[in-house]
């Protein structure tokens, strides 16, 4: 199933209001946030090369290596699969981060035909590449993608923010967040935004930068 597309900020807002109706703490939370931003992101190969150099490191040395990257035009499939071993390790990717890249770029994924895919065909497409679990593949449908129910519940910050939201005494795992994300569709990607929105509110109230 593919189900609605978040095109717009307008769809943000439908599927908040929906929240907002479904869960008065949900409401609560949109009080604190203010409108939740559209984060639509780029679709394709660049896109999910670009989550793999970001794993394990932090958001400035990702940006650094990404950086390096596109000045050497190393952002496509073709130029990836000429390049040699110690062009790559030049740009600051590890050799694991390396055998990920020739993985996606040899995958041959049919980016176009994804847009059109449904969300679980997405998910095993893009999860039987090397170096792409399934929150890549998560993140990538619901912000790539724009696929407005979908969740990402191996998210620290998804798991940190539903403790603080909803109260709960532990912070949930993978299985019970997925499970309590059920009762949010249609619209799980907007209680995904709502929860990354929020989490920054309550750390912020913490100190937390």
């Amino acid at each position: 199933m593919i189900g609605r597309i978040i095109e717009t900020s307008d769809c943000v807002a439908e599927g908040a209001e929906y929240l907002a109706q479904l869960d008065r703490r949900f409401a609560a939370a949109l009080r604190e946030t203010g409108p939740l931003p559209l984060r639509r992101r780029p679709d394709g190969f660049a896109e999910l090369l670009s989550a793999i150099v970001s794993q394990q490191v932090s958001t400035a040395s990702a940006s650094a290596i990404w950086k390096r990257m596109q000045d050497v035009g190393l952002t496509e499939a073709a130029p990836i699969e000429m390049a040699t071993d110690e062009e790559m390790r030049a740009v600051g990717l590890s050799r694991q981060k390396i055998r990920y890249a020739r993985a996606l770029a040899e995958a041959g994924i049919n980016y176009r035909a994804l847009r059109r895919a449904p969300n679980e065909d997405v998910i095993e497409t893009l999860t039987k590449v090397s170096g792409i679990g399934r929150w890549t593949a998560e993140i990538y449908a619901m912000f790539s993608l724009g696929r407005a129910d979908v969740f990402a519940p191996n998210d620290l910050a998804l798991q940190e923010s539903a403790r603080i939201l909803f109260e709960l005494p532990d912070r949930p795992k993978e299985r019970a967040l997925r499970e309590m994300a059920e009762a949010w569709s249609p619209w799980r990607a907007v209680a995904a935004r709502l929860l990354f929105a929020y989490y920054r509110v309550a750390k912020g109230r913490e100190g937390v930068k």
